[in-house]
């Protein structure tokens, strides 16, 4: 007798969460570990959003809420969108879950059919091709190109849009490369969606954190026929450095999210009560919170791509998010090979480019302080010019 269901067995474990792991229990052992793997601001909650927390705890905020979010945080994400992105949702329309992960997972669970095909561009978030594996339905790796920063296009597209098709996942800006779509290819891309009635799923998580003259587009406000197919998925976590908080949420088409309220009836029921209140602070006023930290992360972009610039090898300069993507085919070694020795010879994580579909790749995220970057990057100078 099978002791697991096949669905679950199939499920491959996070290559990011697992390096991150391995990178904090050398620390641990008392090793100079420096980890550029991690995919969270290092930056510590804004006071005011734990002030709210603590309040709620005082005030005894600590029972169960509707499994759909409080009416009242429901509000302050209907005003971000309107105010943020142009967007009109009615409180029906949004979800608050476990995070913008949970939020994905529950949507693909909803509108996903066995042996559905859901369009996922490559490189991609590592848990997106999971999430398609539990639902059953069938990913379909759209290969791009790094002369387009990785970005689809609409030939790409359209040549892999068969009669089973029914999503497609798009993220911008992007985990692992970076980029950042402009007006007139999601313009492409959303009239292709629209001739063939096709989902979309636009993770936006890294809406805050955009570098230079680059500017956040909502595929969902292109016109009225993309925004009722588009599925608008955020979250708190990156904004506002509140990943342990785990508070996400997700606006679209009024059936499927009331469909995705009753998973999560059944699953999770209600995200944290008290986290709740602190993401409803932390969307009232962010007290130039984002600001600071965008500026900081580009400083340190800046920083990174320069010490790479120096030892010479080829990168996606990121538009947005705090990742660089790291061209690593001259060094004649597969992307787990690479991150496997690099952190046993010179104690740096960073995350194989195999995870999120292309192994040529590995991703550096500039979530780290100044001096940890240049450190890393003289440790990388060492690693590359040492013979194999």
């Amino acid at each position: 007798m099978n002791k697991l269901a096949q669905r679950v067995k199939d499920i491959e474990p996070s290559s990011t969460l697992a390096i991150t792991a391995r990178a904090k229990k050398m620390r641990q052992e008392g090793l100079d570990v420096i980890s550029f793997a991690a995919g969270e601001p290092d930056f510590d909650t804004p006071q005011y959003i734990k002030d709210a927390a603590i309040k709620a705890l005082a005030e005894g905020f600590t029972k169960y809420t509707p499994s759909s979010g409080i009416p009242e945080l429901k509000k302050a994400i209907q005003k971000k969108f309107k105010l943020d992105n142009s967007l009109d949702y009615e409180p029906e329309q949004i979800i608050v879950s476990c995070g913008a992960k949970h939020s994905l997972f529950n949507i693909i669970q909803v509108l996903v059919d066995k042996n559905a095909e859901v369009l996922i561009p490559s490189p991609y978030w590592v848990s997106y091709l999971e999430m398609v594996k539990f639902a059953q339905g069938k990913a379909v790796i759209l290969k791009t190109d790094s002369r387009n920063s990785f970005k689809l296009n609409a030939e790409i597209l359209s040549k892999n849009i068969t009669k089973k098709t029914k999503l497609l996942i798009l993220n911008s800006p992007s985990n692992p490369a970076g980029c950042v779509y402009k007006r007139e290819e999601l313009d492409d891309i959303a009239q292709i969606c629209v001739k063939n009635k096709l989902w979309v799923l636009s993770d936006e998580i890294y809406e805050k954190l955009i570098y230079e003259n680059n500017k956040h587009i909502s595929i969902a406000t292109l016109n009225n026929d993309i925004y009722k197919l588009t599925f608008v998925v955020n979250g708190v976590s990156k904004a506002y450095s509140m990943t342990g908080w785990r508070i996400g949420y997700l606006a679209g088409d009024k059936e499927a999210v009331e469909a995705t309220a009753r998973l999560q009836d059944h699953s999770t029921s209600n995200p944290c009560s008290i986290s709740q209140k602190a993401a409803l602070a932390a969307l009232s006023s962010d007290n130039g919170f984002i600001d600071k930290m965008r500026l900081e992360f580009e400083e340190r972009r800046n920083l990174m791509l320069s010490e790479l610039d120096k030892i010479g090898l080829d990168y996606i300069k990121p538009e947005g998010a705090f990742y660089v993507f790291l061209d690593i085919s001259k060094a004649k070694i597969g992307s787990w090979e690479f991150c496997d020795k690099f952190l046993a010879e010179k104690y740096v994580a960073v995350i194989p480019g195999a995870a999120f579909g292309n192994d040529n790749y590995v991703r550096f995220s500039f979530a780290a302080s100044m001096p940890e970057i240049k450190k890393g990057l003289e440790r990388l100078r060492e690693f590359i010019s040492s013979p194999r």
